[in-house]
C-alpha cells in the first residue's frame, strides 16, 4: 500500500472537511458507478485516506478510471488529491470529537438520550459546514440585490417554505416589501408581475422541486434577479438563478422529516437578513423596535391578584 504525506492536527484548517462537503453536493450530477466511489468516500474518508487506488475500485465494483473520473468530477487532479484532502478531513473529524456521535443516523434501538445526541451533533455540523463553505462573494451580492430591490418574492414548498415565511417575516420588520408565496397558481401569477426592479428567491433543499423551479423561470424571463438558497451546486434549480447559496446538510435516517437541510437554511436565510439589516443599522434596529412595541400588548400579561 502507498502512503500519503503525514498530516499534523495543527496543519488542519477547517475549510479542509469542505471535500466531504463537496462529494456530498456532487452526488446527484454523479454518474452510478461515480456514486458508489462518493458513498465510500463519505461513509468511512480514513479508510479511503490510506487506500490505494486500485484498492477504492474495487470495493466499489468499478474501474481505476471511474475513480479518476469521480475525483475531476469533484474538482480535484486527481487520486493523490483526494486522499490528501480526506486525510486532512478525517483527521479534523477526530480532533476535539471524541465522543460525538460520528452521523446523525437514528437507529430503532437507540435511547433517548442517543437520539437527543445524534439530532444536535448533526444540527450543529449542518451550521457549521454551511458556515464553512458558503460562498461570501455570492452572499455580499444578494445582500447587494435585495437591499436595492423594489419588492422581494420568496419561493419554496413544504419545509422550505417554513424557511422562506421566517426570511419574509424578518425582512417586512425592518421596512422591505416582501412577499412570501407557497401555492403554486399563485406564485406563477405574483412571478409573472415581476420586473427588473425586483428579487425572486427560491428556496430548495434537492433544487428539483419543480413548482419552485417553474417559478424562478418565469420570474427571471421577466426580468427580475434570482437568487438560490440550495445543497447541491449542480441542482436543477441553479439553472434558474443569478446567485446560488450552498447550504451544506446531511440528511440522514428521517430524510423526508427535513431536519439538518431546514437548520442550514435558516442559517443562511438568516445571514441574508442580518447583512441586510447592517447597510441601514439604525433604521433597521428602529423598525424592529417600533414592530415588537406594536405587539407587545399582545403578549401574556401577568396577572394581578
Amino acid at each position: 500500500m502507498s502512503t500519503i504525506p503525514e498530516v499534523h492536527q495543527q496543519d488542519i484548517p477547517r475549510p479542509a472537511l469542505s471535500i466531504l462537503i463537496r462529494v456530498r453536493g456532487a452526488m446527484p450530477n454523479l454518474r452510478p458507478a461515480e456514486q458508489r466511489v462518493a458513498e465510500a468516500v463519505l461513509a468511512d474518508p480514513a479508510k479511503v485516506s490510506e487506500s490505494s487506488i486500485t484498492s477504492v475500485a474495487r470495493q466499489c465494483h468499478t474501474s481505476e478510471t471511474t475513480v479518476l473520473r469521480f475525483c475531476r468530477a469533484i474538482g480535484l487532479a486527481g487520486y493523490p488529491e483526494l486522499r490528501i484532502a480526506l486525510a486532512r478531513a478525517a483527521q479534523w473529524e477526530e480532533s476535539g470529537h471524541s465522543g460525538a456521535p460520528v452521523t446523525g443516523q437514528i437507529s430503532a434501538t437507540d435511547s433517548l438520550e442517543d437520539i437527543v445526541s445524534k439530532i444536535a451533533h448533526a444540527d450543529a455540523r449542518a451550521i457549521e459546514d454551511t458556515a464553512a463553505s458558503l460562498d461570501i462573494s455570492a452572499l455580499r451580492a444578494a445582500i447587494d440585490l435585495l437591499v436595492s430591490a423594489r419588492r422581494i418574492d420568496i419561493f419554496g414548498s413544504v419545509a422550505s417554505a417554513l424557511v422562506g415565511q421566517d426570511l419574509q417575516h424578518k425582512l417586512h420588520r425592518i421596512g422591505l416589501v416582501s412577499f412570501m408565496w407557497t401555492e403554486a397558481h399563485l406564485a406563477l401569477t405574483s412571478a409573472a408581475l415581476l420586473n427588473a426592479d425586483d428579487v425572486a428567491i427560491g428556496i430548495s433543499h434537492t433544487g428539483t422541486t419543480i413548482d419552485t423551479i417553474d417559478v424562478l423561470r418565469v420570474a427571471r424571463g421577466r426580468g427580475a434577479k434570482t437568487i438560490v438558497v440550495t445543497n447541491f451546486a449542480g441542482a436543477p434549480i441553479t439553472d434558474e438563478a443569478d446567485l446560488v447559496l450552498l447550504t451544506a446538510a446531511r440528511e440522514t435516517t428521517f430524510r423526508s422529516g427535513a431536519m439538518s437541510s431546514r437548520i442550514a437554511q435558516l442559517a443562511v436565510v438568516d445571514c441574508l437578513f442580518a447583512g441586510v439589516a447592517q447597510r441601514s443599522y439604525d433604521e433597521a434596529i428602529q423598525a424592529l423596535d417600533t414592530t415588537f412595541a406594536a405587539v407587545r400588548s399582545r403578549h401574556s400579561r401577568q396577572i394581578k391578584r
